[in-house]
């Protein structure tokens, strides 16, 4: 029988050193695209897959994150007071019920692979999802959700994954595939950011995972590899034939939020897409173009 998939760990422990000085005094993940920050736009996914339980890997000075997700009772007063109930329901979007949301502090940066050993506790013997914030979606079916029926589908591991150009592969986890049905592939290697030279494929992992508890196991024992860091791929990768895994080509299109262009590029997207944004964009984008 299939587990449920209803736990998610997103880490968030990083100095967002890329977006200095801004995030000198506030983490990346609260910086805002549009008008919800990265942190927002990954719960939301999360919990449009059928996640119930999140659980945030923090560091020093990321409680702002903990605390966007409380109730801010005297704001709420306020805006009540002044009749503002589009903005009261703004802020219900950030609400969090009792119970479902806990953070752990990865005391060390030591990577990803060491950040999800941090949530073995809340993780324990069930299925969960990673969601990693710099990366955001633009899609019809949240990709999470796309994971999650995936997994559904499989009984085990599956990864968002996309193709990137064969140059680029020394900046990315990397999938060496088996049978491929042209959107979902089975996974026999991964190679964490190989030399264009030997890489297997040009099919790259991105910020979504849907993982057995399994890869705790590996993670247990804090190997280090590229970059002297726990890293999670390798984890990963002593898992293949021990149960299914499998890469997903996802439908949508996706942002790396963690790269200034990225960052840039996805406020022109998202905010193309709202309907009460887009056609005022849209007109002042013509400024711009005419200046190409």
């Amino acid at each position: 029988m299939i587990k449920p998939l209803r736990k998610a760990v997103l880490p968030v422990a990083g100095l967002g050193t890329r977006f200095l000085p801004a995030t000198k005094a506030m983490a990346k993940e609260m910086l805002p695209v549009v008008d919800r920050p990265l942190i927002q736009y990954s719960i939301d996914e999360a919990r449009a897959a059928g996640i119930e339980q999140f659980c945030l890997i923090t560091g020093r000075g990321k409680t702002a994150l903990v605390e966007y997700f409380d109730r801010a009772y005297e704001l709420e007063a306020t805006l009540k007071e002044r009749n503002k109930p589009e903005a009261l329901e703004a802020l219900r979007e950030s609400s969090m019920m009792p119970g479902t949301m806990l953070s752990v502090r990865q005391q060390e940066p030591l990577g990803l692979g060491h950040a999800i050993w941090c949530a073995r506790a809340f993780i324990g013997d069930d299925p969960f999802a990673i969601l990693l914030p710099d990366d955001i979606v633009l899609s019809k079916t949240p990709c999470l959700k796309q994971l999650a029926d995936a997994y559904q589908q499989t009984g085990g591991s599956v990864v968002a994954v996309t193709e990137v150009p064969h140059e680029h592969t020394n900046r990315y986890g990397i999938l060496k595939i088996g049978h491929d049905d042209g959107t979902l592939v089975e996974v026999t290697g991964l190679v964490e950011k190989p030399k264009p030279e030997d890489a297997p494929s040009n099919l790259s992992i991105i910020g979504r995972y849907v993982l057995t508890a399994d890869v705790i196991t590996h993670l247990s024992r804090l190997e280090r590899g590229a970059g002297n860091e726990v890293q999670l791929t390798d984890a990963m990768a002593k898992m293949i034939g021990h149960g299914p895994f499998h890469g997903l080509r996802y439908e949508g299109r996706r942002f790396d939020c963690g790269d200034k262009i990225g960052f840039l590029e996805a406020q022109i997207a998202f905010a193309l897409e709202r309907p009460d944004l887009g056609p005022a964009v849209r007109e002042f984008l013509k400024t711009y173009v005419g200046k190409l």
